[in-house]
């Protein structure tokens, strides 16, 4: 693999950092702003929205911009982001320091995921995503479980500069290893919106949305479910999010290693897996050691579709690639923000903390019915009778 995919994996890292270490810092922000847990969640539906929203913006004032410049401005967004979320004094510029944060997100990994597949041979596009994936899910072992025991120990705003810091590193590094990719010669704003147009790139994000979606039904509200009902104390909510960050790094192996040769199946299977673990995890929240292997199986599970999906929407929308494939990063923060408010609000409404988990689970098994669908499409498309005046389309 070139050593252009580690400088897009630093990248990632701090990205993914970002993202998640609030899963862990979710209690001590509310106490600091004297707000409840459900309106602490809305950290995580505002960089979801975020997310979803600065990917097409990005993406299109970057039409003409070289790949690699977009890039940069993207980790310099994510830099600007934490330091305003660590210095505000209000929850609302809070929740704004989240959302400049997250319109680093969808631009980064969506063009990153085109530059990473320009990097290899064709048959090594799902390989090469997920190398660079690979630095989210470290982030999930290494940087949110850090993240998350130095601002139980030393205060959450520390955390948030510790991630600004990381994000400079990864701007380094984008700047010296990742080479220049000029904006193709025919690049228009309106051809990449036409590749949208592909009811396969369409039901890819629609699984996105509700299968990712699913995983942070249950992730988001992980702290005071683990406390509140499985009895950990609250310094083991560190190496719980170890755990699932290691879910994440198996899953991502393991998903990136058979959706280059297997993509359907590996997506029949992990997300029927993972609509089974989140029903299961409101049982199993209850038991200690359960819990923490059924949090292992999420993160595993959830992860494994990445590679398919985003080589999915890649493989559909060749002619056009990079709005679709940011598109498509925010979808997964889409189904953040809705499973994350949705969770808010069944715990609200007094069914518990383990209640997102059937939320998820609902979610998730709508995705496994589209993923049905998309193959079932797949294969009359690929079975039809090619006649003169019809040109095999390539699935």
């Amino acid at each position: 693999m070139p050593l252009a995919l580690l400088a897009l994996a630093l990248g990632a890292f701090g990205i993914g950092t970002t993202e998640f270490v609030i899963v862990g810092l979710l209690p001590d922000i509310a106490d600091t702003y004297a707000v409840s847990i459900p309106t602490a969640g809305l950290l995580v539906t505002g960089y979801a929205l975020g997310v979803l929203a600065g990917a097409p913006v990005m993406t299109g004032l970057g039409t003409r911009v070289s790949r690699k410049r977009m890039l940069l401005g993207a980790l310099l967004l994510l830099i600007a982001g934490n330091v305003l979320s660590a210095a505000a004094p209000t929850f609302g510029l809070m929740l704004t320091g989240r959302v400049v944060a997250s319109l680093a997100h969808g631009a980064f990994f969506g063009i990153g995921s085109v530059v990473a597949g320009n990097l290899v041979s064709p048959d090594k596009r799902a390989s090469a995503i997920s190398m660079m994936f690979t630095g989210l899910a470290v982030a999930t072992i290494v940087g949110v479980p850090l993240g998350t025991l130095l601002g139980q120990q030393f205060g959450w705003r520390l955390t948030f500069l510790l991630v600004a810091l990381v994000g400079l590193i990864g701007f380094a590094g984008v700047a010296a290893l990742v080479p220049e990719q000029p904006a193709p010669q025919n690049a228009r704003l309106r051809n990449e919106i036409a590749a949208l147009a592909n009811p396969q790139v369409l039901l890819a994000m629609a699984m996105t949305v509700l299968g990712f979606g699913g995983v942070f039904a249950a992730i988001t509200y992980l702290a005071p479910m683990m406390t509140e009902v499985t009895g950990y104390a609250e310094s083991s909510i560190t190496w719980l999010l170890v755990l699932f960050g290691l879910g994440f790094f198996l899953g991502n192996l393991i998903g990136g290693k058979f959706a280059d040769r297997h993509p359907m199946p590996m997506l029949y299977a992990s997300l029927s897996g993972l609509a089974v673990m989140l029903a299961v995890f409101t049982v199993t929240a209850h038991n200690k050691v359960a819990a923490a292997i059924t949090v292992v199986l999420i993160g595993a599970l959830g992860f494994a579709t990445v590679p398919s999906l985003q080589k999915r929407v890649l493989d559909h929308a060749a002619g056009a690639p990079t709005l679709a494939s940011a598109l498509n990063i925010g979808a997964f923060n889409l189904g953040n923000a809705i499973s994350a408010w949705l969770g808010g609000v069944v715990i609200a409404a007094g069914f518990g903390y383990t209640s997102p988990n059937w939320v998820g689970f609902g979610l998730v098994l709508v995705s496994v019915v589209l993923a049905v669908i998309s193959g079932a499409l797949e294969r009359n498309t690929t079975s039809r009778p090619v006649t003169q005046t019809e040109p095999l389309v390539p699935a």
